[in-house]
């Protein structure tokens, strides 16, 4: 049931995501953001108050996860292709590792505060303390320039949505170098971050208290946000081998994470496993960006989303092995498999490999 929570949130980018790439390139981005979070701070707010009121049910957390994976879905296919926009092709490697870096920020962050509040003062207490971050953010928006047009260029061809649709789709046909990062993306999703919800249960059998949960989940925060920083400093000429190396790394350092029989060995093995995925989203986003023609980056984003959907499916996979086998032992099956599943995507959809910094290499304008 733990489990079925994070399947819940993230089923939207599996169902969703092209339908939100194509909403990403007809409507102001800005404003789509913004619509997204002044919808999500009350929601959290109403989770908060039934909880403190102990009227929450069980089942009412679903319809909030599913609500709030939609919202992720127009969150993200506008949000990363809006950075495109405000920072153009020169300053995009930098950009697009910092925004990995403040999302990375705010999952460390979260976690942190959320262990601690909600073992401090209560589980209601910690959704208030959410909103108010999220009301921070939103009033953050006021400052940031909207450099997408107003009603992009798709909008004006008269071409329908589900035409455009069609459209995007057809990317994963017509672009091999998409293809080939699209099904990195899909397996790091599956078989790599799928663990995180598996975190409470291995904490639960090291004996780690409600903070210190929050605390192992804030490691992949901290180490996400070590990774993007890397690479925002670094700017790898392949950026491509950083894509698909810290897919890699993460998936070997996750059994030690699984295996662990401490709170500081749990904490530490999955700080150094996120400092991979950290090299993996601070590449993705730019990878996707830089392969396609400027009218379709929404779109293309879309299509990432639907990749990242496959986290929903490993996430629940995980969870029944788990019930069969326990959590540390699933956590190893799912990134040993996923291990040799990406060698077996690279070699035989190599088009990844050859991508290189934007200096180097074109960029679609």
């Amino acid at each position: 049931m733990v489990q079925l929570t994070g399947t819940t949130m993230w089923a939207p980018l599996l169902l969703g995501g092209a339908v939100g790439g194509v909403f990403a390139d007809r409507f102001d981005r800005l404003r789509t953001i913004r619509w997204q979070l002044a919808l999500l701070i009350p929601m959290v707010l109403l989770v908060g108050l039934l909880e403190v009121s102990e009227q929450l049910s069980v089942w009412m957390i679903y319809p909030f996860l599913l609500f709030a994976g939609v919202g992720w879905v127009g969150d993200m296919t506008s949000r990363r292709a809006l950075v495109f926009e405000i920072v153009g092709t020169k300053r995009l490697d930098n950009a697009m590792a910092y925004e990995a870096f403040t999302l990375a920020s705010g999952v460390a962050v979260g976690n942190l505060i959320g262990g601690s509040v909600a073992q401090r003062f209560g589980i209601g207490e910690a959704f208030f303390v959410v909103s108010a971050l999220l009301l921070i953010g939103f009033l953050s928006l006021n400052w940031v320039p909207n450099s997408s047009p107003v009603g992009p260029a798709s909008a004006d061809t008269g071409s329908s949505t589900s035409e455009e649709l069609k459209a995007g789709l057809a990317l994963v046909r017509t672009n091999r170098g998409l293809l080939s990062i699209l099904g990195v993306t899909f397996l790091a999703n599956f078989f790599l971050f799928s663990y995180f919800p598996a975190v409470q249960r291995i904490g639960d059998r090291i004996g780690a208290s409600p903070s210190q949960i929050g605390l192992i989940a804030a490691m992949t925060g901290f180490g996400m946000m070590t990774g993007s920083l890397i690479i925002g400093m670094w700017e790898p000429r392949h950026r491509g081998i950083a894509y698909i190396g810290g897919v890699a790394f993460g998936m070997v350092m996750l059994m030690p994470f699984a295996t662990s029989n401490s709170v500081p060995m749990a904490a530490g093995a999955l700080f150094v496993a996120a400092t991979g995925s950290g090299f993996f989203a601070a590449t993705q986003s730019t990878l996707v960006l830089t392969t396609v023609d400027r009218d379709m980056r929404g779109r293309a984003m879309g299509l990432l989303s639907m990749a990242i959907g496959a986290l929903p499916i490993g996430t629940f996979l995980l969870g029944e092995i788990a019930e069969r086998v326990g959590a540390p032992a699933a956590v190893v099956l799912m990134a040993s498999s996923g291990l040799v599943l990406l060698f077996l995507w690279i070699s035989t959809h190599r088009e990844v490999l050859t991508m290189g910094r934007s200096a180097d290499t074109e960029i679609v304008n």
